[in-house]
């Protein structure tokens, strides 16, 4: 048998074994899956979470209520309600504040961090026992440099969706 032969052999042999271990071997994991029982449970409610902070910034309050009702309804098969869900969440957000951070060489402040805080109440109208309040909170920093009207709306998006899966996660995909 020539070196060509033995290559080719190789390579089919090769190709057989990586085509066995991927048909015999699945692993599948599904990151937003929700753990509810839809037989029992069939729609949630969320409330708007007013903006009760010191500092308010606008858009805040109906941007965060907006993508918690997004979140549900994109991954699971829950009914939005008005109010009276089977799942119940309100709340309020309740911080919203500028930190100085790091300083610079000249005595002021290089870096500033903005942090969101919300107060949620979760009720499980099927099983009570799972009814919660929590607060959740989320921080973005930025150069100080440079104007928070500049970079806020970019900053409270990512907060925002950090919060709601954070909330979608103690809620109903029990993380």
């Amino acid at each position: 048998m020539d070196c060509r032969s033995r290559i080719r052999g190789y390579r089919l042999w090769g190709m057989v074994l990586c085509m066995v271990l991927l048909n015999g071997c699945a692993i599948s994991f599904k990151f937003n899956g929700a753990n509810i029982d839809y037989s029992t449970t069939k729609s949630i409610s969320v409330a708007d979470f007013p903006n009760n902070a010191a500092l308010v910034y606008p858009p805040l309050s109906n941007d965060l209520s907006e993508i918690i009702r997004d979140q549900y309804q994109r991954q699971t098969r829950l009914q939005l309600l008005p109010k009276n869900g089977d799942l119940e969440l309100e709340g309020e957000i309740i911080g919203y504040q500028l930190t100085p951070m790091s300083i610079a060489a000249d005595s002021y402040s290089a870096e500033t961090k903005l942090t969101l805080t919300v107060r949620v109440r979760f009720i499980n109208n099927v099983r009570p026992e799972e009814s919660f309040e929590k607060t959740y909170s989320a921080y973005q920093t930025f150069d100080s440099s440079r104007l928070l009207t500049d970079v806020q709306e970019e900053l409270c998006q990512t907060m925002i969706k950090e919060i709601a899966e954070s909330i979608y996660n103690d809620t109903v995909a029990k993380w």
